[in-house]
Order: structure tokens, then sequence, then C-alpha cells
């Protein structure tokens, strides 16, 4: 098969087109012939060699994928050849074939194309992943939700609304933030105004937030803490702008009760992404199907172009997902 190989670390002068072995399909697994992959800011790190792969996992990008099954297992049931089927990979997306546990291939609902269903398994699952089993979002309840026009930031804004919470949003841009308000958010902070704790409360009457969804780490650290109601949860999913956190009182996680936690799939093991898969499949494909959730694509690129989609997301333009759609 065809793979998007790195001849080196650092620019996307290092990404190239090339053959690699194909995968090895085990007996519980699916072999999936890949349509389309999607971007993530690990792809990213990893080009750099900030973010290496798990032990044992091939050192090709890409943590999603969508496509069609070429072969199934023997130990599967209910697949065929010719399902269209969506995954979470813990690496080897941007290639032309990948092989999956069976418990992590999501059906495409029908009204998806193959570049829409790349842009859900990534973002989506780590949003319901942190939402409803690591924070614990009740209906009624409100959510930050910083990097509101990033992937995972689209998909957050739309669960939160499909469980009966509220969401408010920061981002860079006015027109990010009319894109989030369309998808649901109340309102919206463009962060180079300033801090955006003294807005939270505002926003809140004072009380602030149920949970934080944080992408940007350090900078943002004491203002999530700040912005935080008794009882609220933080939990930390991205460090775009830093990991170390200078100073901070503890005295404030004590006198609010506040729980912070760090977030996390690629690590995960297989057995708690399959149970992942299948609560997140029940909740959302319906809702997918019927229109009521629906992935945010910012642009398609071929995958030949793979260098200009890297840049277009280190430009921090786009509202949703950069999708690469994978041709012969």
């Amino acid at each position: 098969m065809k793979a998007v190989l790195m001849s080196g670390l650092g620019g996307i002068e290092f990404l190239h087109i090339a053959e690699h072995p194909d995968p090895v399909m085990k007996e519980d697994e699916l072999l999936v012939r890949i349509r389309a992959t999607a971007l993530n800011r690990a792809d990213l790190l990893q080009r750099r060699g900030k973010h290496p792969p798990p032990k044992g996992v091939p050192d090709i990008l890409g943590l999603e994928m969508a496509g069609e099954v070429a072969s199934v297992g023997p130990a599967c049931e209910g697949w065929a050849p010719g399902d269209r089927v969506c995954a979470l990979l813990p690496g080897g997306g941007y290639a032309e074939k990948v092989s999956i546990p069976a418990g992590l291939a999501m059906r495409i609902p029908e009204p998806l194309s193959f570049e829409q269903a790349a842009a859900i398994p990534e973002v989506f699952l780590t949003a319901y992943q942190n939402l409803f089993n690591v924070a614990r979002l009740a209906p009624g309840q409100t959510v930050l939700i910083h990097a509101g026009g990033s992937g995972v930031g689209t998909a957050a804004i739309q669960l939160v609304r499909e469980a009966g919470g509220i969401s408010l949003v920061t981002a860079g841009s006015t027109e990010k933030i009319a894109r989030c308000a369309a998808l649901g958010a109340i309102a919206g902070w463009n962060y180079q105004d300033g801090p955006f704790a003294p807005w939270v409360a505002e926003q809140t009457g004072g009380r602030g937030v149920d949970i934080v969804l944080d992408f940007v780490g350090a900078p943002y650290f004491e203002q999530n803490l700040e912005a935080l109601a008794v009882d609220g949860r933080m939990v930390v999913i991205g460090t775009l702008g830093g990991a170390e956190v200078a100073k901070f009182s503890l005295r404030t996680l004590m006198s609010k009760r506040l729980q912070v936690t760090g977030a996390g799939l690629r690590s995960m093991d297989t057995a708690r992404k399959i149970a992942l898969t299948r609560a997140f499949s029940e909740f959302a494909l319906p809702r997918f199907a019927n229109g009521r959730l629906v992935p945010i694509v910012d642009t398609v690129f071929d995958w030949r172009e793979v260098g200009d989609a890297h840049l277009q997301m280190e430009s921090n333009v786009n509202v949703g997902k950069i999708v690469l759609r994978v041709t012969g």
C-alpha cells in the first residue's frame, strides 16, 4: 500500500507518499480501505518529533479514518466487505489501508460522505469522553469551551446542546464565534480582547461555569479556576499555550472544591476505547443520521497536498476539521 511517510522530523518537506507494507489483520480485526482521514494537532507534533506514537503503533500519522471494509477477521461478527466505517486510531490514518479491532468501528450514517465521517472519530470521541465520562455533564449545566472553532470545540458545542447543557466559548475571531453560535453556543468571547474570566462572571451572573474544557494550558490556568463555579470541573485537553504553570494557590481549589483532570485518548487501552466507542455510537450515530449532529469540515485536501493541509492547521484559521481525501 501507499502511505504518507516521514523522511525526517521537522517541517512539511519531510512528508512524502511512498510504499509501505500492508497492515497484518488479526482474527478480531477489520481490514479497511481508507477513503479519507483528518488532521489533528498530534499529527503536527509527531511530525516534529514531539509526540511519538505509542509502542507497537506504526510510525504513520493519522488518528482517525473513514473507509470501506475490505476483509473481515474470522472472529468478527456483524461486518461484511463493503461496509462503510469510521474509527479512532492510535496511528496509521494517512495510508491506503489500516487494520482495526472490530469494536472500534462505527457504521457511517447514510447521509454522510467519507470526508464528513473522517471528521468524526477523534474530535467527537474526545469531546464525548471528557464531557460525559470525565466531567459528568448534566442537563442545565454550563460549559466553557476554549478554542470553540476547533474540531473538538465544534463537536463539544453540539454535544452540550444535545445533552441539555449551555455552552460559552472563546475563539480568536468574530467569524469563529459566529460559527460557534450557529452550532448552539449562547455567547462567545474573542480572546484577542483580553481576559475572559470577567466576561464569564458577567455571563453567569457571578456564579461561574460548571465545566471548563481547556486546550490552551498554562496561560489560561488561573483564569479557568476563577471562572469555575463551586464544585466545578476543569479538563485539560491540550497545552497549545504551554504546559508549565508557574504558580497558583491551592486555596482556590479547596475553597471552591474544584477538580482538575488531564485527558488523552491515544494512550487509552483498547478495551476502554471500545467501551467509549459503543456508548458514543448509541448516543450520536442516530443524531448524525437525522442531522441533529453535524461533522464540521473546514477544508478537504487531496492527500498529495498533505503539506499544505498541515500549514493550514498551523495557521489556526480553520473552523472545524481539515480532511485528507485518500486517492489512488
